[in-house]
């Protein structure tokens, strides 16, 4: 057991800090283990287990409202979790003493996966150990053409963003993070999801599906309205770009693109908005260039006073999306505003469709 300890604290302090929270919150936290990801060392045949957790708290009822928060899909990008596990304590720390968050949890219910591939963040990779990197693993083909490898590939596994074998089954990190959105968060009415992620240039940015397709998702005007209430509500918030990922740059294979559709064929009268949290990592590395001496240092940031800033500036952005699920009928376009909500959404963020 020390030996364990030892080497979560080297490699994998992270996933100390959520056994030690689930403990804490165990009062409020349902918790579940829905994968084991085994690493072998050595010729010894030494081999280390890493649970994949998912938690939920609030509501029981299957008619309530969920948001989902889930993190560590790519093993370098460690911020997104790290945010996941601030946003956690500050949640069962309030339940000590804050009675109107009980009250929401009454009607809302929480999942958190924070750490989707514990095994790529132990060895530091974007990808899991079989060296797929999950976000292209999706069995979803783009329209056109994407950029070279960025978008998706499988000439080899010895190159970043593999997609793995075409015909072989996704990998089980991503069955289960796919497991947990069919089974504990699309049979809800309304549910919106943020996946939390680092690396893409100087802005914080919000992305909505689709990653395959420049088209409009048939959500779009609820995301528009989101979008508008946001700005409404926080007219000084941090300043995050909202935007579908398609208007950057299309990729092959995304788990996102794969559940939102999925979620429409199996609950066709449900909503699902899949968004994600793609933190600007240049920002970090442009304020202390010594990063890029690591290659770590590309997708964190690596000074102290810095990754705090970063634990807390998104904490209102997800006590926001929190009480907008619960608030959902509040705010949803009704039928009859949806066209008008569409055509400034398409104006928006495909001009040039629009024209």
């Amino acid at each position: 057991m020390p030996q364990r300890l030892y080497d979560l604290q080297r490699n994998l302090p992270e996933l100390i800090t959520l056994e030690s929270l689930m403990r804490q919150g165990e009062r409020w936290i349902r918790a579940e283990k829905v994968h084991e990801v085994v690493l072998s060392k050595g010729n010894a045949g030494a081999r280390t287990k890493l649970p994949i957790w998912v938690l939920e708290m609030g509501s029981r009822n299957p008619k309530a409202p969920v948001i989902g928060f889930f993190g560590g899909v790519h093993g370098v990008e460690r911020i997104g979790t790290q945010i996941l596990l601030s946003w956690l304590h500050s949640l069962i720390h309030r339940l000590r003493w804050d009675s109107a968050l009980h009250q929401r949890l009454e009607q809302v219910r929480i999942v958190i996966m924070p750490m989707v591939n514990p095994g790529g963040i132990w060895q530091r990779t974007r990808c899991n150990p079989n060296r797929v990197d999950l976000m292209r693993n999706a069995p979803v083909d783009a329209e056109g053409p994407v950029p070279f490898l960025v978008g998706g590939q499988r000439i080899s596994s010895h190159l970043p963003w593999y997609r793995g074998r075409s015909g072989d089954e996704m990998e089980a990190e991503s069955q289960a993070l796919i497991k947990v959105v069919r089974e504990k968060i699309m049979p809800a009415p309304f549910a919106m999801t943020l996946d939390c992620h680092s690396g893409f240039g100087r802005l914080d940015r919000i992305w909505c599906c689709y990653a395959r397709t420049r088209k409009p998702i048939p959500h779009l005007a609820d995301v528009y309205a989101l979008k508008t209430l946001f700005a409404d509500t926080y007219p000084h918030h941090h300043p995050y770009l909202i935007e579908p990922q398609s208007v950057n740059y299309t990729t092959h294979g995304d788990l996102w693109d794969y559940l939102y559709d999925d979620a429409i064929a199996r609950h066709p009268r449900n909503t699902l908005l899949p968004f994600t949290l793609e933190m600007g990592s240049w920002l970090w590395v442009r304020k202390n260039p010594r990063q890029m001496l690591d290659f770590f240092g590309y997708f964190n940031p690596i000074i102290e006073h810095r990754q705090h800033r970063v634990l807390r500036q998104h904490l209102p952005l997800f006590e926001f999306l929190t009480a907008a699920a619960h608030h959902w009928h509040h705010w949803q376009p009704l039928e009859q505003q949806r066209p008008q909500l569409l055509q400034q959404a398409i104006s928006h963020w495909f001009p040039a469709k629009h024209h």
